[in-house]
């Protein structure tokens, strides 16, 4: 492993690179050895288009990718939903687990990007799962709950957007997601900020979301609705399985 300094590991140079793990040739080894040689081509395709936008960052890791479509076939799950989409590699990982006649309910305030990405999600033969809407998600939400009749009705909810949001789509989700079944909080950990000290220097939009981050997760571990499970996969996730 190469050093930038003593016992100081260098960061890892790959494109969108995001792992909490103390050594950057432990999470290679990790991508090598376990994620990449099982990566479905059109998820590889899309990793590496997403790998030249400017905004490569927001993008859901492989390993975390890997994990979410394992996670789908375990539960079985056939509806579901994600907010905050970008250009789709976590929603074509859930694409590929869920059965031919399963649906995503797919959200984003960006269709440039969900675009990026689509012709890829087409070749793959999964598009037909996926209702796209273009806009902000809570109006949605708010409208679905309004309905009534898609109370308890999700399998799974991924929600990978606006943290400063999470709170107010956490109110609502709980509602939508059947009993027993899961949502799933990316960020949860937000770059490792939540324990860094005040004076820490932050990059600008990492110190402003920390908050929020930080109000969610305690906000989750004390609701009693839900059972909770944090991973430090890709950024942190938090899977809240929906008791009562």
């Amino acid at each position: 492993m190469t050093s930038t300094g003593e016992n100081q590991p260098a960061r890892h140079q790959e494109v969108g690179h995001k792992s909490l793990l103390q050594s950057d040739a432990l999470y290679q080894y990790i991508l090598e050895t376990s994620v990449y040689p099982r990566e479905p081509e059109s998820m590889k395709e899309l990793r590496e288009v997403t790998a030249k936008h400017p905004w490569n960052l927001m993008t859901t890791s492989a390993d975390e990718g890997q994990f979410l479509n394992m996670l789908l076939k375990l539960i079985n799950a056939k509806n579901t939903m994600e907010i905050g989409v970008y250009t789709g590699y976590s929603l074509l990982a859930t694409a590929l687990a869920l059965p031919d006649d399963g649906k995503i309910l797919a959200m984003d305030i960006n269709r440039e990007n969900y675009e990026l990405g689509l012709p890829i999600i087409e070749k793959a033969g999964v598009a037909h799962k996926i209702d796209f809407k273009e806009g902000p998600a809570l109006p949605v939400l708010d409208q679905m709950i309004e309905d009534g009749k898609y109370h308890g009705t999700f399998d799974f909810i991924f929600v990978d957007a606006d943290k400063d949001n999470y709170l107010n789509y956490h109110k609502r989700l709980i509602d939508l997601v059947k009993i027993g079944g899961l949502i799933g909080y990316d960020n949860t950990l937000w770059n490792g900020s939540v324990v860094a000290p005040p004076d820490a220097p932050l990059r600008k939009y990492v110190r402003y979301y920390r908050d929020f981050v930080l109000e969610l997760n305690k906000a989750l571990a004390v609701d009693p609705r839900i059972e909770i499970c944090q991973l430090p996969v890709g950024d942190g996730i938090t899977l809240c399985r929906r008791i009562s």
